[in-house]
């Protein structure tokens, strides 16, 4: 766990930084100097584009993952990095010449509910294109063990120029609109960036190109896996692409800035995966079950551990947090943030269980589990939009995650003889509980800025005391015994 520790530390501290700057952007700067529809208009568009993504890029960035590490020759590591740069051409070329021919129907389809998004429609097909060679070349330096940079400009290069954007805004330097077009500007731009620095960390050099061995092998994966990342996107994202289809573009800002608020909690896992991914696919390439199982478990209690403590800060000062956000019409996100980051926190105790199935011979259960989860949180968001408005959407979120993360926990179980828990994921989450109903109805007749900090420190401390206490992860004992107590 030692390259793992430490570049998760530094993807972690990046995405927290990311993450704060992004907190800035969604909770303050979005709220207040862009109009309500233009933001959700913003959110529409990206979530859109990240569904459409797996499908133009051909799943290549978790096919990258899956098989560099099985090449031993560098002639065929090359023609296989080649290869997935031009496979994802062949879909991107013939549905761009389609959406042209069809674009007027499609942009009236979209914006049937809201007359804004037509114009900016053909967005989401190129932003799709920006975001999917941007993982494309992050996974290509993730390969070599480097995932420090891309991860930096991910979470905090774009956010820090979508900040610099909504101060023009505010200065009238730039117009909603124009706010549009620059944000695609600095995707292309991130896109570029990461692709300079993947050439630089290794350059293929192919004097006579030719398809791997295995391309029969690779397509297939990659067909189950665009399919499976496609459901994984509809997941993520369908819930803020299909409210602007029941209700107004506005409802869709009011519950990003909830789901932002949640999603907090997931910093940890998105760490730590950069790393541990690449190493998953690795280990069982190389047929070493025992390392895959201790991967499996140490990450498990390590992401409950974190992700229970921002779990805590979050929802014990969500009241505070929307105080301080100071617009009312925002805070019917309350109950949309406990939902979400409940199902956050489960996924935490998953650990690499989703590695484990995308990188093992069962990748193609990964494939039907999510296409079962993309077609049941669609049916769940319509029946429960329509039922309780933008909350439907974070309650069909949760149902689907509890559900399908229990099957895929049992099926992995069943054939290769793991699991993540233990005694000790009892006890946090025990304590978790406990913490969570201690602090949760507890209001401060002070200021709420003053509020949060005095429960943050509070909790804080009694949840890392007991964590430590009770020695429920070994790797954040020794942490604390070799910084703490140095």
């Amino acid at each position: 766990m030692g390259v793992v520790l430490h570049q998760s530390f530094k993807n972690t501290l990046i995405i927290f930084i990311g993450f704060t700057i992004g907190g800035i952007n969604v909770l303050f700067l979005y709220t207040h100097f862009l109009q309500a529809e233009y933001f959700g208009l913003v959110t529409f568009l990206l979530s859109a584009s990240n569904i459409l993504m797996p499908l133009l890029i051909f799943g290549m960035q978790h096919t990258i993952i899956k098989f560099y590490s099985s090449y031993k020759d560098r002639l065929d590591r090359d023609n296989f990095l080649v290869t997935a740069l031009l496979l994802p051409l062949f879909i991107i070329i013939p549905l761009a010449l389609v959406g042209t021919m069809f674009y007027d129907y499609i942009s009236d389809l979209l914006s049937r509910e809201n007359i804004i998004i037509k114009k900016y429609s053909y967005f989401i097909f190129l932003i799709a294109i920006l975001m999917g060679y941007f993982e494309v070349f992050y996974a290509w330096s993730k390969v070599q063990l480097q995932s420090v940079f891309g991860n930096f400009i991910r979470e905090i290069f774009g956010r820090v120029c979508v900040t610099i954007l909504l101060f023009l805004v505010y200065l009238d330097w730039l117009n909603s609109e124009e706010f549009i077009y620059s944000m695609v500007v600095v995707y292309a731009l991130r896109m570029v960036i990461i692709k300079i620095y993947a050439f630089q960390i290794y350059f293929p050099k192919v004097k006579h190109f030719s398809m791997p061995s295995n391309i029969k092998e690779i397509l297939s994966f990659s067909f189950y896996i665009i399919l499976a990342g496609s459901a994984g996107s509809i997941l993520l994202e369908i819930d803020k692409f299909m409210i602007p289809q029941l209700e107004k573009i506005e409802q869709v800002a009011y519950y990003s800035v909830g789901v932002f608020i949640a999603t907090v909690i997931g910093i940890p896992s998105r760490a730590m995966q950069q790393i541990v991914n690449p190493l998953t696919a690795k280990e069982l390439n190389e047929g070493n079950l025992n390392n895959v199982e201790s991967l499996y478990k140490k990450t498990s209690i390590n992401l409950l551990i974190v992700g229970g403590l921002f779990f805590l800060l979050i929802n014990v000062n969500i009241n505070e947090i929307y105080l301080i956000i100071d617009k009312p019409e925002y805070s019917i996100g309350i109950y949309i943030v406990l939902m979400v980051s409940i199902a956050e926190l489960f996924k935490l105790s998953l650990g690499t269980n989703g590695a484990i199935l995308t990188n093992s011979k069962y990748y193609k259960m990964f494939f039907y589990f999510s296409i079962a989860m993309a077609i049941s949180v669609i049916v769940l968001n319509k029946i429960f939009i329509e039922w309780i408005g933008i909350e439907g959407a974070a309650l069909a979120t949760l149902v689907v995650v509890l559900i399908f993360g229990l099957i895929k926990l049992l099926y992995v179980r069943s054939k290769l003889k793991i699991h993540p828990y233990s005694n000790s994921t009892k006890i946090v989450l025990i304590i978790i509980v406990i913490l969570f109903f201690a602090f949760y109805f507890w209001e401060l007749p002070i200021t709420p800025i003053l509020s949060i900090v005095l429960k943050s420190i509070i909790v804080s401390l009694l949840f890392s005391v007991l964590i430590v206490k009770f020695r429920l992860s070994e790797d954040i004992n020794n942490l604390v015994r070799k910084y703490l107590f140095k």
